[in-house]
């Protein structure tokens, strides 16, 4: 299997963009931080250029304003705003420049089918992806940008944490994480059952429900280590022993045993192929924050 030299980060939506300063409201000795500051790290710092692609808002013009506000405050110097809503564009020598000349590209939240719709298949998903697959290219999505990242999408179901055969709605996203299956805005939005039901459908694949002002930052194809400020719970369903999702009538719960949960917090490790997480613990962080607490 070919290791993806590029890197992905997926954000579960919400990530924060409005603060005085980079430490407000982060506990930093227990991983926290501003995720759009990992983005501008990670594809070259303040010299690096970032398409900022919002085909799947509704307001593209305010979403592209709000992050070029932001990264500029992070003292990114070259941010750039890509609002793609036509397979032709995708296609086009001109946009295929723009994507070729960035470090980074970010996929900014709203409908993923949109994303979808517009990128998959063309020369600009292509190229997406012969970067990612070769170059230290960075590819970061956050909501619908960070769902669109997997093969199996969700494009749609019922919030809500009843798990029921039917309440969820799948396509076909770009690919990029073959491995998992994505979903955004998870503990907020109570979207417990529906990501449950899509492990049990691919029980093959990784569930990753992304808290929001969470994500996690995937090398190799492999290593996710989580950043933000929040909580990701992932679903493995490889060892399920009894899943008869594919036998039910519509709307009739679903039984599942033996589904595997992790729940990982900022500087957590997660290896997909491996199946293995590995907790960052500091005790004497933990004995800091306590005293300070105590007191």
């Amino acid at each position: 299997m070919t290791k993806p030299k590029g890197i992905l980060i997926a954000i579960g939506g919400n990530e924060k963009k409005n603060f005085t300063n980079l430490d407000e409201k982060f506990q930093t000795d227990f991983g926290e931080g501003i995720i759009l500051h990992d983005i501008n790290k990670l594809s070259g710092g303040p010299e690096s250029r970032i398409e900022v692609i919002t085909t799947a808002s509704s307001i593209p013009d305010q979403v592209g304003r709000q992050y070029m506000e932001t990264f500029r405050k992070l003292g990114v110097k070259n941010v750039g705003i890509l609002d793609i809503r036509e397979r032709d564009v995708a296609n086009s020598p001109e946009t295929l420049k723009v994507i070729a000349n960035a470090d980074a590209v970010l996929f900014s939240g709203g409908d993923q089918s949109k994303i979808s719709k517009v990128f998959k298949d063309t020369r600009s998903h292509e190229l997406l992806r012969d970067r990612y697959y070769n170059d230290k290219f960075v590819i970061a999505g956050t909501s619908a940008g960070a769902m669109v990242m997997s093969d199996e999408m969700i494009t749609g179901g019922r919030n809500g944490n009843v798990l029921k055969r039917n309440d969820l709605k799948m396509g076909k996203g770009l690919g990029l994480l073959k491995e998992a299956i994505i979903d955004s805005h998870f503990i907020h939005r109570a979207r417990f059952g529906r990501l449950a039901e899509a492990v049990a459908v691919y029980p093959d694949k990784l569930g990753i429900g992304l808290g929001e002002d969470t994500g996690i930052i995937i090398t190799e194809g492999n290593k996710c280590e989580i950043i933000g400020s929040g909580m990701v719970i992932l679903f493995d369903g490889s060892e399920l022993e009894y899943n008869q999702s594919q036998n039910l009538k519509k709307h009739i719960p679903i039984s599942l045993s033996n589904l595997r949960v992790h729940i990982l917090a900022p500087k957590d490790k997660y290896y997909i192929r491996e199946k293995r997480a590995q907790i960052h613990f500091n005790p004497q962080n933990y004995q800091k924050k306590l005293t300070e607490f105590e007191s």
